[in-house]
């Protein structure tokens, strides 16, 4: 059973996000780039299926620039098996729809059976690519799992909706998930594992390498600019007044204004 894990490399949670003079894009000299925290749920979930399995491959993919590189060899130390850069070279304006449209068409080259991916980017938000590269493939997709057991050419996924519900699938693979962190606990790389990572197979292709149609990669959706959240208005302090006066003050505010009560 081959097993894609798709990620991708988001600034670090802690990074001070600073926008270009030009306001459409962020300054990325300094910033640290991480391994989008929900995809290292789709590694781990990978890994854990290959070990229950016995056998298999864990193919950790990206489509990005050469910085990316350095995130799938992490993956690789987690554990994965091989590594797959699909450069963006010339292609950094690619929207999410562009964006799957490569990599449905490298899960289609690889002849995967199963694709693990995060259940949304931390930096757009999006929760777009998963479930396009589904759809282009004609597969189906559940996203924010958080049980998944295989069995046979089926899993059995359970997904987390509004009001704290579950709802329960059975999906005929070959098929796409979208982890959420509650599936499982991701590993720390091992020092043997990261001593490996770096002699484990590793392909960097093009988009026309791995079959998608570059002629269809232009983007549909430009961003015409980003703004920093307004400032949070100062909070009102009550002091120097009897404590059932100050009470009164804020119910009422907090039913006049805040409207919450």
């Amino acid at each position: 059973m081959k097993i894609l894990v798709l990620i991708k490399q988001t600034p670090d949670t802690e990074a001070k996000i600073r926008l270009s003079s030009d306001g459409k894009s962020i300054e990325q000299g300094d910033v640290k780039f991480i391994i989008n925290p929900y995809d290292e749920f789709a590694i781990e979930e990978a890994l854990k299926l290959k070990e229950k399995l016995g056998t298999g491959e864990v193919v950790i993919a990206s489509f990005g620039s050469d910085s990316a590189k350095e995130l799938i060899i992490k993956g690789l130390a987690m554990g994965g098996d091989r590594g797959l850069l699909i450069t963006s070279a010339g292609l950094e304006g690619t929207d999410s729809l562009g964006i799957a449209r490569v990599l449905s068409a490298a899960i289609k080259t690889e002849k995967a059976d199963i694709v693990f991916c995060g259940k949304q980017a931390i930096d757009d938000d999006n929760m777009h690519v998963g479930t396009m590269a589904a759809e282009l493939l004609g597969w189906p997709h559940v996203n924010v799992i958080t049980k998944f057991d295989l069995n046979g050419a089926t899993a059995r996924v359970e997904r987390e909706v509004e009001g704290g519900q579950v709802e329960i699938y059975d999906v005929t693979l070959p098929a796409v998930f979208g982890t959420h962190k509650s599936l499982n606990t991701p590993r720390y790389a091992s020092l043997p594992g990261i001593m490996k990572a770096k002699k484990k197979p590793f392909d960097i292709k093009s988009p026309a390498d791995v079959g998608a149609d570059v002629g269809s990669l232009k983007a549909k959706v430009t961003i015409r600019g980003y703004k920093y959240p307004p400032e949070k208005p100062k909070g009102q302090v009550f002091a120097g007044e009897p404590i059932e006066a100050m009470v009164d003050k804020v119910v009422k505010l907090l039913r006049e204004e805040a409207k919450v009560i």
